[in-house]
């Protein structure tokens, strides 16, 4: 990419970043996190071809290319973000922006996975610095954007706050029944256990609080994919009609993206 493109996109990044503007139609909104690649850059193009307003966040914005550039051939429906879900000045900044503005759908989508079969998620060598990182962003990340931007969601017409989970990070699925992978297994059992909690309180507002998990997927940090796994096109064309259908009987439920359910 040359230098021109590259300076054209920043350009671009920062005219949208300057002042969030409101819905000029009745389209929904949504705010995907982590979209700056993988499936929640794959959230925000469907989306958006969708006529939805999409706000997607990055923590850097700047290097997220292709979300500049969707954001870019979009014109104003997608507004790119900066936001560490792990910063608590990130998270209040984006919610004193957007406050006053409905969010009809909120997906927690930000996280690591860190290395399943590495030194640092296997018993004898476990990395408990690695193990807090991950909770910081996994479990306490989407809780903390649960929790800033619920108003948002509240005001909304369809009041939905999805996160994006793991089968193996459920005691059903036998935590995928083979060893090591401690911190990604634990950290996305306590967002589990977290969202389950604000499902609970969230039906008294009507707020519909949904686990969706995405598949084996082939994103670009898959090495040599096998079979089973899907393309993001697939996974997330699922989720958004998972997400379409969810009803208030659908709080705490975990669904994967081809409807399949599952419990904790």
């Amino acid at each position: 990419m040359g230098t021109l493109h590259r300076i054209a996109l920043l350009g671009l990044w920062f005219m949208a970043s300057v002042a969030p503007a409101r819905a000029a139609d009745d389209a929904p909104t949504v705010l995907v996190t982590g979209a700056n690649r993988g499936i929640g850059l794959e959230f925000a193009r469907q989306y958006a071809a969708r006529g939805w307003r999409v706000i997607a966040t990055a923590r850097e914005p700047r290097s997220a290319l292709e979300l500049q550039a969707l954001a870019g051939a979009s014109g104003s429906r997608v507004i790119v973000e900066r936001l560490d879900v792990t910063r608590a000045a990130d998270v209040e900044a984006l919610a004193a922006r957007y406050r006053g503005q409905p969010i009809d759908v909120l997906i927690n989508n930000a996280g690591l996975t860190g290395d399943f079969r590495g030194e640092g998620q296997r018993l004898g060598s476990l990395d408990y610095a690695e193990g807090e990182a991950m909770m910081a962003v996994n479990a306490f990340g989407p809780l903390r954007v649960s929790e800033a931007l619920y108003e948002n969601v509240r005001m909304s017409r369809q009041k939905k706050i999805v996160a994006i989970t793991a089968l193996l990070g459920l005691h059903s699925f036998g935590y995928g029944n083979f060893d090591g992978a401690y911190w990604y297994k634990v950290t996305k059992a306590a967002m589990n256990a977290a969202m389950a909690n604000l499902a609970r309180e969230a039906a008294r507002d009507g707020v519909v609080v949904a686990l969706l998990a995405p598949g084996e997927v082939a994103v670009e940090k898959v090495r040599d994919p096998g079979p089973e796994f899907i393309t993001p096109e697939v996974s997330i064309r699922g989720m958004i009609g998972v997400i379409d259908g969810l009803t208030p009987r659908d709080s705490a439920a975990v669904i994967r993206y081809n409807g399949k359910r599952y419990e904790f």
